[in-house]
């Protein structure tokens, strides 16, 4: 069923373009014959941080991407070939047109390896996309025009630029970023959530992939739908007793709730990738197990192949002793949720498979590279990110060019917007998630679903859950409502500058929030809250040291991203053609019968609705007893799914409709 690809070098295809960012508040102009490459000077790195000039002889490992030719024309072309007004709409390139019309020359890369080299850097690698290049703090400095120093961000010292680095006017229009002056690791986390970073300098040995993770079972009793079982002798709430969450959807309830059965359509002749970090051992078993006990089509010769590197990295869990960790095992339940969740919406689509070597930025951008370099797939479903305030705004320019070529080939990706809200809890700041911040991504917000006993959609609110535990003597619920736990991450972002297909459907309030006109985000959401989730199948390891299959209920946006994609696979095969970058289409219908119109109160402001879980203390059995608590909807953080588009849930979740409105 499944065939395993190894890369045996990093793949050379066309460049990437810079994002339409907000302009930075601390650029500053750049020396006489000079250029700022924009995004170098983190701002963290604050004259109240600084701890001094590093050591002269401290090495020093950057990549310096390239920018290809006419990137002006490329954005201009991605444009239009998305846009559903203009006549050269869907009108696609090839990898190799594309490579030709906006690939970096050779001469390119000689000029910028001959730049290097007179600075006594020493270029250590290439591609047609980066130049990897090794020195030391003083070489460095000088290539670049900038002092490297030591600042403080939390318990950490970190190096990074004073100001923006700059490039020699010769070389600027070859260069479109420079990745690895600032020493602050940069990793994503699987589930949008963020992390802080650890620089990646020299690649690290490569490591043997762990087993598979610690076993999660969720604990009954359950719902067969939503309300279908009432937890009776727990206290009531809201005024009356509410009731259990249910066990966990699969691919049927989902089809159906999206208008996929009632379409007939499977996703056959569509390719989509999924991209994370590392490849669970057991997948092919794990979902070929989940097929047949869910009633999913069986897995046909080569529908899902997995393209992975050579080596892996950075596979340990993160800790005191190595903080730069990536956690594998942690990996595999994105990897199982994401493979099985688009098989299960369009079980004849095509997947593949692509496994980054760490969960660093420069490694995920490879993957994601890769895909785009042969156009490996139509739609590319990413359950990953990072807040935006850890995130490296030096390489927005890389993700965003690698977009953009994608939209030029017909490629859409789609990106989880977090599971964290607005991410105040979390890190004491209102902020968004990058990548999915991104002009040419589309963001995939997240509801809560409610199915009736025939898997027909009842309603959906915005994801944002509350928690309030059981009281000792079961009398009460703990500080009802309850504290906020998680929802769908939203919100306006502070360095994208508003894109074009948002500028007559967002609300100003929204698009203005810090002050001119940003991205906001989501675009589209489906289903996302763990208590109304997906079940998934996963050979995870027991207490016990026995591993073996078992399934348990998830969520976040790390399901309604792989839902979405699923759906655009249905939605691409009613149109016979690919669908490319869909952010214009999906706008375009945007009040129409194409969304359900979720709001955080679906049957009214005053009707309130909640579920009781009950969870195994320990994650596994009842060894060590149950916890029981009652989980609020609709509640998420400082966002509010609202009549209209909003920051949880975008333009809403699709519908029957949207699917036959991509019918010839």
């Amino acid at each position: 069923m499944t065939q395993r690809w190894h890369l045996l070098a990093a793949a050379l295809s066309a460049p990437l373009l810079a994002a339409t960012l907000a302009a930075p508040a601390h650029a500053a102009p750049a020396a006489h014959n000079r250029v700022v490459v924009p995004g170098t000077h983190p701002v963290w790195a604050s004259p109240s941080a600084d701890e001094g000039a590093v050591e002269a002889s401290e090495p020093v490992t950057v990549r310096i991407y390239l920018a290809g030719r006419d990137r002006a024309g490329l954005d201009a072309f991605a444009q239009d070939v998305s846009d559903p007004h203009s006549a050269q709409y869907r009108h696609f390139l090839t990898p190799e047109q594309l490579k030709e019309r906006f690939g970096t020359s050779p001469e390119q890369v000689a000029s910028v390896r001959a730049w290097l080299a007179s600075t006594g850097l020493t270029v250590t690698s290439d591609t047609e996309h980066y130049l990897v290049a090794n020195g030391t703090a003083e070489q460095a400095q000088a290539a670049f025009a900038v002092q490297l120093h030591s600042f403080r961000r939390g318990n950490q010292t970190y190096r990074a630029p004073v100001g923006e680095a700059t490039v020699p006017e010769a070389v600027a229009g070859s260069v479109l970023a420079v990745y690895g002056l600032n020493s602050a690791p940069h990793k994503v986390r699987h589930g949008a959530g963020s992390s802080r970073l650890a620089a990646k300098g020299a690649v690290a040995p490569q490591d043997t992939l762990p087993g598979p993770a610690p076993a999660f079972v969720n604990s009954g009793p359950f719902s067969d739908y939503y309300g279908s079982n009432p937890a009776t002798g727990t206290p009531a709430a809201y005024g009356s007793v509410q009731p259990y969450a249910i066990q966990g959807y699969d691919g049927a309830h989902l089809r159906s709730a999206y208008g996929a059965t009632a379409s007939g359509l499977t996703g056959r002749g569509v390719t989509v990738a999924v991209v994370d970090a590392y490849d669970s051992p057991t997948l092919g078993d794990d979902v070929t197990a989940y097929a047949a006990a869910h009633g999913d089509a069986p897995y046909g010769k080569d529908q899902l192949l997995r393209n992975d590197p050579l080596l892996w990295t950075h596979t340990q869990a993160p800790s005191d002793a190595d903080p730069g960790g990536c956690d594998a095992q942690g990996w595999y339940g994105e990897q199982t949720l994401d493979v099985e969740a688009v098989h299960a919406v369009a079980p004849e689509a095509n997947i593949r498979y692509v496994g980054a070597t760490s969960c660093y930025d420069p490694d995920m951008i490879d993957a994601l590279q890769r895909i785009v370099d042969v156009r490996l797939a139509d739609i590319v479903s990413n359950s990953w990110g990072e807040v935006e305030g850890d995130s490296d705004p030096a390489l927005d320019p890389v993700y965003g060019q690698l977009f953009r070529c994608g939209a030029a080939e017909g490629i859409g990706f789609y990106f989880s917007s977090g599971d964290s809200g607005d991410n105040e809890a979390r890190t004491g700041t209102k902020q968004t998630d990058m990548p999915a911040s991104l002009d040419y991504v589309t963001a995939v917000g997240g509801t809560s679903l409610g199915l009736d006993r025939n898997a027909g959609y009842a309603f959906e609110t915005g994801w944002g859950t509350l928690k309030a535990a059981l009281s000792a003597d079961g009398q009460s619920w703990v500080d009802f409502p309850g504290a906020f736990t998680s929802g769908a991450g939203g919100g306006t972002s502070a360095r994208v500058a508003q894109p074009r297909y948002q500028k007559h459907v967002v609300p100003r309030a929204l698009s203005g929030a810090r002050g001119g006109r940003n991205r906001v985000v989501p675009d589209i959401a489906a289903v996302a809250d763990p208590n109304t989730g997906f079940l998934v199948g996963q050979t995870q390891t027991f207490p016990d040291g026995t591993s073996q299959y078992s399934e348990y209920r998830i969520g976040g946006t790390s399901l309604a991203a792989p839902v979405v994609a699923a759906l655009q696979a249905l939605a691409q095969q009613a149109a016979g053609a690919p669908l490319g970058f869909a952010n214009p289409a999906i706008y375009d219908r945007y009040g129409t019968g194409a969304y359900h119109d979720v709001t955080d109160h679906p049957f009214g402001p005053g009707t309130e609705l909640a579920e009781v879980r009950v969870d195994f203390v320990n994650g596994v059995d009842a060894a060590d007893g149950t916890a029981t608590s009652l989980r609020t909807l609709g509640k998420d953080s400082s966002l509010h799914a609202v009549k209209g588009y909003d920051d949880v849930t975008g333009v809403g979740s699709p519908t029957a409709d949207y699917l036959a409105s991509y019918r010839r």
